[in-house]
């Protein structure tokens, strides 16, 4: 067989198998944000409409699987949190900042609950989780300038009440609003957060 010809044949190999592999992860996201916290190999494989040893032989384990669309969307998760106009008084960048995380947390609700459902399985979801939680916090010294004067316990009790876990509480449990509930975590944030 001549170079030429082995080449193409090649090359479509790889980009049917990299087509492949795009239709596993949409499926296991799709899954995921349609409320299947731990969607299963087969349901993935059912989804993407492959058989499940196409799904094991682009990812080694549901952990790689996993760790590849959240991977694939980081990009996107970052983009929600970021931006926003930050100027202004303190009480406006509280309310933006606040208002720019509740939009974040409604877009990505499921992926937060799949990563925090099985953080105790996968100690890269643990890592990534942590690495996402550094960035908020880095996030929110950027929107708020005046945390940097706060005690270590204020500081910790902002990085609380700004949360997914504290969004989930007040949108979950307690049945708020999204607006309820970002006037709560403004109100909060402007007691704890001093004026310069």
């Amino acid at each position: 067989m001549s170079k030429e010809k082995a080449e193409p044949t090649a090359d479509g190999r790889r980009l049917r198998s990299e087509r492949s592999r795009q239709i596993i992860l949409d499926a296991m996201l799709a899954l995921i944000e349609e409320g299947n916290l731990v969607p299963t190999a087969q349901q993935v494989a059912d989804r993407a409409g492959v058989g499940i040893r196409s799904v094991f032989r682009h990812f080694s384990d549901m952990e790689n699987l996993f760790a590849a669309a959240d991977e694939q969307s980081r990009e996107w998760y970052f983009s929600l949190f970021s931006g926003g106009d930050r100027r202004g008084t303190l009480k406006k960048r509280i309310r933006h900042a606040a208002e720019r995380h509740a939009n974040g947390y409604e877009a990505i609700w499921n992926t937060i609950l799949s990563t925090q459902a099985q953080m105790w399985r996968y100690e890269l979801l643990r890592k990534n989780y942590a690495h996402y939680q550094r960035g908020l916090r880095n996030d929110l010294d950027d929107w708020l300038p005046e945390l940097k004067t706060l005690s270590r316990s204020s500081r910790d009790a902002v990085d609380a009440i700004a949360s997914f876990e504290m969004w989930h509480r007040l949108r979950e449990y307690q049945g708020l609003s999204k607006k309820q509930s970002v006037v709560i975590i403004v109100d909060l944030l402007t007691e704890l957060v001093p004026a310069s």
